[in-house]
Order: structure tokens, then C-alpha cells, then sequence
């Protein structure tokens, strides 16, 4: 899939947009619109992350969401789904001390000691078969459309598959093969990870964010900082909102960030006042995905 130089602007080498049309141009906004993208990580890790996600995209400022498919509380998230902007939140770890979760596909090389997905990067990229790595998140994103959901984007939980080459080749193909933009790392971080992932996510006529903003849990003050700042362009940034349960304090350690992030996304007026001030929209990532089918 490629796009003609009539339709969309050319990738440079390092992946962004640069010539002829911008990529908001595209999506039918200025030149120098401002555009960012809310997303709502780790949907159905949990009851909580449900109830909370679901809230700051119908009553808040999300727009999107990423989805965990082999986690305990997916299938509620499906239930609750009512066509939002919903991606796929590829899951190849299992980070916490006493609450587990692992493949849908039988796949002994991603499994752990104690019967979950690994808890660290490193331990999938050591220990992986990349085949199959490459059908257990095929199946994910399939489970995903079975389950009903619009699925309208691909990321990767805890950046696993972004981050070294070989594992980055199935997240393109993936892309590729189902027709979705992808999340994609900043242009300043290929010098870093030592290969050229904007450019070869171009190469196949992959859309994604012109910029990407890395957040912890709890990330008020990096999205207050990317707003003072904003660039023209596409900006993606994303947060990890929870409902205060029981539930989410005794399976997630970091839980009072999901809580504010929650509540900077529902209840807190100082999230609206600051995208009012920096001149932007707020969209999602079917924009981008209706875009780069309508190209190829």
C-alpha cells in the first residue's frame, strides 16, 4: 500500500510528513492545526479501567482507546463497547506481582515461570519464537473484530513490539494486513533503537501521529507540558485512567495515577482549559485509519 503524491504529502527519511500536503491538511483541517489524540491505555486490564475508560471517552475529553484482549476483563470491555474509537493494545507482558494474564494462542516461548506472560521487555525479546509472537497478536487484533469491536488502530503495551527491529517487522506487517495506523515512537528515538521505524512504517503507506508523547501513570504533567508547548500537527498522547476500587488498588500497584488520570480526563476543568488555550481539537485514530484505507 503507497500513497500517490496527489493524495497525501511524501514521508521524508525520518517518517514525517514534510511535502506537498501536512497530514492534518489531509484529514481536512489547516495547515497548522494542532490535533491530539487522548488515547485511554489497558482497556479491559481491568473492571475499573472499564468503567473509568468508557466515562472519559462518553462524558470526558478521550478519544480513543486501546484495547488488551487476553486480559481477564476484555470480554466486559466488549460488552460495554458502543462503537467508540477502540485500537489494540498488543499484550505480550504481564507486569505485576500477583495479577497474571497470558496468550490466547498456544504459545509455550511466551509464557513465564509462574504461568502468565513475562513481566519484562527483555524476557519476551530473549526468550520469544517470533512465529509465535506473530499469531498470538494476529490473534488478538482477529478476537478483537469477533468480539464486535471497530478496531481502528495498533499499539503495543509497554512499547514491546516497537522497540527492536525483528518485533517491529510483525507490528508493521500487522498494520499492513489489517489496514490500521500504527503508534509510532518520535523521530528523535530512531537514533536510539538503531533502526529507521518512521520511514519503513511510510514505506508500506502506514499512517500515524506526526509526534508521540511517552507518559508514565499519572501524566499531568507531561500532557500540561506537550500543551504549553504544541506543535502543529498530530499529536498522540495517552493516559491509563482507573475508577478508585478495590479492586484496582490490590491488582495495581501504581494505582493512584490511573485515579488521576481519571479524573483529569472526567472531572478536572483543567485538561479542557488547557486544549482551549493551545488552540487545539481533540480526534481520534479513525480519522487516520478512514484516511489511509481511502489511499490504498
Amino acid at each position: 500500500m503507497r500513497f500517490s503524491r496527489n493524495e497525501i504529502a511524501a514521508h521524508g527519511h525520518d517518517g514525517t510528513l514534510h511535502t506537498m500536503t501536512t497530514l492534518a491538511e489531509s484529514l481536512g483541517y489547516d495547515r497548522d492545526a494542532k490535533l491530539i489524540i487522548l488515547n485511554c491505555d489497558d482497556l479491559g486490564s481491568s473492571r475499573s479501567a472499564n468503567v473509568a475508560i468508557y466515562d472519559a471517552m462518553r462524558n470526558g475529553l478521550a478519544s480513543s482507546a486501546s484495547l488488551m484482549v487476553p486480559c481477564p476483563w476484555a470480554r466486559d470491555a466488549a460488552s460495554m463497547y458502543r462503537g467508540e474509537d477502540v485500537g489494540v493494545h498488543l499484550t505480550l507482558n504481564a507486569e505485576w506481582e500477583t495479577y497474571r494474564w497470558g496468550p490466547i494462542t498456544h504459545a509455550p516461548s511466551l509464557f513465564d515461570g509462574d504461568g502468565g506472560f513475562p513481566r519484562t521487555i527483555t524476557d519476551v525479546w530473549d526468550h520469544a519464537d517470533l512465529d509465535e509472537v506473530r499469531r498470538e497478536c494476529r490473534a488478538q487484533i482477529e478476537r478483537a473484530i469477533v468480539w464486535g469491536f471497530d478496531v481502528t488502530s495498533i499499539d503495543s503495551h509497554m512499547g514491546t513490539m516497537q522497540l527492536r527491529p525483528e518485533f517491529f517487522d510483525i507490528y508493521l506487517e500487522l498494520a499492513v494486513d489489517f489496514r490500521l495506523p500504527l503508534r509510532m515512537a518520535g523521530a528523535s528515538a530512531q537514533r536510539v533503537m538503531g533502526f529507521p521505524y518512521r520511514s519503513l512504517a511510510a514505506a508500506e503507506g502506514i499512517l500515524f501521529p506526526d509526534y508521540f508523547i511517552s507518559t508514565n501513570v499519572g501524566s499531568r504533567r507531561a500532557i500540561e507540558k506537550t500543551l504549553f508547548n504544541l506543535r502543529p500537527g498530530v499529536t498522540e498522547m495517552y493516559l491509563h485512567p482507573g475508577a478508585d476500587t478495590d479492586e484496582l488498588r490490590a491488582s495495581h500497584p501504581d494505582w493512584p495515577g490511573r485515579v488521576e488520570d481519571y479524573a483529569l480526563l472526567t472531572t478536572d476543568r483543567s485538561l479542557p482549559n488547557l486544549v482551549d488555550r493551545a488552540g487545539a481539537t481533540v480526534i481520534g485514530f479513525k480519522p487516520l485509519r478512514d484516511l489511509q484505507r481511502s489511499l490504498g
